[in-house]
């Protein structure tokens, strides 16, 4: 694989026309140009980004104090879990960014990247909000460091941490490639189950600061998915001995192992005991989530006996201020075939 380079952070012989200007590989100034960008799409997402600004703790709790310690112990079972396995990641992300961002020699996506950092560490803080207000200091402890003791949850977050861990070993152009699949993965199909396990909380009354926080931090999410589509399409224009067609089945084997640990993960914290939800349906949509996913990225996709979203209630409670899906139309500069983003966030 190609040794790809750190990019400079000082960098007086960088190139000033844009035509030159490249996602990766290109010899940036570093200077944000907010009036004479390369890629409009992304000012335009860092612009969406920001006016999605919230905080967490103007969401009240109150009422899930109460529901939380009514739940069934198996469903309390389930939101340590979930919240374990969240909050886990988001803090993943909030540290990875960076990394990514070190290889990036777009200053408009830069910015956005920096951005998204920032979203990742207030969902963060949206969690330790959540079980700050449901939990005793003890067992806020417990649910935080779970994923180091549950063999599944350890799992789980061994994918995506070790595939970061092996390009921050071995950086490679391929390899950041892989690293914005598995970030893509991540905000597009490794927290869903868990969201939809909130959602049913909500549609029973139950739990509903938690999934409003839940609502807002989807809505992110589904922004950053936007982001990091851009990214590599504009990739794929820019550098297509990157996306060969092995290397394209490659990415796609990453979706198929993620389907995989998501289902199974899914079918463990949620079973058959949540109303609106069972193993069957947690199957069908995952890999109705990985069909979107892929078809964003114009790849093939993986499940085509899957053709209708098994639980279209969910796309309606996360649907937080009505944004439509013109905002995700794909903008990148010589790609042919754009995607649109199903989901109606």
């Amino acid at each position: 694989m190609t040794v790809i380079t750190l990019r400079p952070l000082f960098n007086p012989d960088g190139d000033i026309d844009l035509s030159k200007k490249r996602i990766i590989g290109g010899n940036t100034t570093n200077l944000q140009e907010f009036n004479r960008p390369k890629y409009e799409w992304a000012l335009k997402w860092y612009r969406t980004s920001m006016n999605n600004f919230w905080i967490p703790e103007e969401i009240p709790m109150s009422a899930d104090v109460t529901d939380y310690r009514n739940l069934p112990l198996d469903y309390r079972d389930s939101v340590n879990k979930i919240l374990s396995f969240l909050i886990f990641l988001d803090s993943l992300q909030t540290a990875n960014l960076p990394n990514i961002n070190d290889y990036i020699t777009a200053s408009e996506v830069n910015l956005c990247l920096t951005l998204q950092a920032a979203d990742e560490a207030i969902h963060s803080q949206s969690y330790s909000y959540i079980l700050d207000s449901i939990c005793n200091p003890h067992e806020q402890q417990q649910i935080l460091y779970q994923w180091k003791e549950d063999p599944l949850l350890l799992k789980r977050v061994s994918f995506i941490g070790g595939l970061y861990n092996d390009f921050i070993e071995k950086p490679s152009e391929f390899g950041l490639i892989q690293t914005c699949m598995a970030n893509f993965i991540l905000e597009g199909l490794y927290f869903y189950s868990g969201f939809a396990f909130f959602y049913a909380l909500g549609r029973q009354g139950k739990m509903s600061g938690t999934v409003q926080e839940i609502r807002y931090i989807n809505r992110d999410e589904l922004t950053h998915l936007v982001l990091f589509r851009n990214m590599m399409q504009e990739m794929r224009v820019e550098n297509p001995h990157l996306f060969t067609e092995e290397r394209i089945e490659t990415l796609r084997n990453m979706v198929k192992q993620a389907v995989e640990n998501e289902i199974e993960w899914g079918q463990y914290v949620i079973g058959d005991k949540v109303e609106g939800l069972n193993k069957s349906l947690v199957e069908a949509y995952i890999k109705h989530l990985a069909n979107e996913r892929l078809r964003m990225l114009d790849f093939e996709i993986l499940y085509p006996e899957v053709v209708t979203d098994p639980l279209p209630w969910i796309a309606k409670m996360a649907n937080i201020n009505g944004i439509k899906t013109d905002f995700f139309e794909a903008k990148v500069s010589a790609y042919t075939k754009s995607a649109i983003v199903k989901d109606d966030l």
